[in-house]
């Protein structure tokens, strides 16, 4: 396809029992943003800002926002959603890519660089939530099923507590119920579902392949914000598995939507840096 460098260019591609919604923006150098459940709009703020000197891939996970699935049955698993990473960079034809993930992106990207490594010139885990790499992995397990199981029950703000309690995030008292409770956006509500249903046990119970890891570059980030949290403890496993130092960024887990500008900046040095 035909890269305009100076709009976002919204396309549909149909892969194996899916069709995924993405977005190119810019020119030059291949960029994917990757999350999941997160989708195109979470990172369109830090995609306009890299598409100046970059081409710039985002996309909505398959079953999420604008990327249906034919079996919504389906679970939705690391390497599945990298399998569609794959196609989505041959699709364009502009890489390898700078792949960046974020949370459960990262978990997609480093299933894409261990799978198609000849794709990825840089893989950025973002915090991924690997809960399989912790000692107290059989304990965090028995809280995902219990959150899962709260929510597919109607339990939404105590899935929602389970969930925060278990990631170590303090939020203010009445602020689950502000965010989540009285009238919501249908869309939200679905994707929220598809993630407690068909995502979040898949996403966290996935272990990556390390020795296959190693023969890649592959930079682990934390943000800054995020010290003692559950994603803080798994990247640095992650980071300590593949005897690399993991790379602060500003913010938090989602510091690129909330505050896109430094997170762009420290992304930019530490391309300058490596590549």
């Amino acid at each position: 396809m035909t890269l305009d460098s100076s709009a976002t260019t919204v396309q549909t591609l149909r892969v194996d029992g899916a069709r995924l919604h993405y977005e190119v923006r810019g020119q030059g150098p291949l960029v994917a943003l990757v999350g999941a459940p997160m989708g195109a709009a979470g990172f369109a703020a830090l995609a306009d800002l890299l598409a100046t000197d970059h081409t710039v891939l985002t996309a909505d996970p398959r079953g999420i926002g604008r990327s249906p699935v034919d079996d919504p049955e389906q679970d939705s698993t690391p390497p599945l959603r990298a399998a569609d990473l794959s196609r989505l960079i041959a699709e364009l034809d502009a890489g390898p890519a700078i792949v960046l993930g974020s949370s459960g992106g990262a978990c997609t990207a480093l299933a894409l660089a261990q799978t198609r490594p000849e794709q990825v010139r840089l893989t950025i885990a973002h915090e991924p939530p690997l809960h399989g790499l912790l000692d107290d992995r059989d304990e965090l397990h028995r809280a995902t099923e219990e959150m899962i199981a709260r929510y597919l029950a109607g339990d939404v703000i105590g899935a929602w507590g389970l969930f925060m309690a278990t990631a170590n995030i303090h939020l203010p008292d009445g602020a689950l119920e502000q965010m989540f409770g009285g009238e919501r956006d249908p869309q939200v509500v679905a994707d929220e579902l598809r993630w407690f249903g068909h995502e979040l046990r898949e996403t966290v119970r996935w272990r990556p392949d390390v020795a296959a890891l190693r023969g890649t570059e592959v930079v682990v980030g934390i943000g800054e914000a995020s010290a003692g949290q559950l994603c803080d403890r798994t990247s640095r496993a992650l980071a300590e598995a593949l005897d690399v130092e993991p790379v602060a960024f500003p913010g938090g887990h989602t510091g690129f939507a909330e505050d896109p500008e430094p997170f762009a900046i420290r992304l930019r040095a530490l391309l300058a840096e490596i590549l």
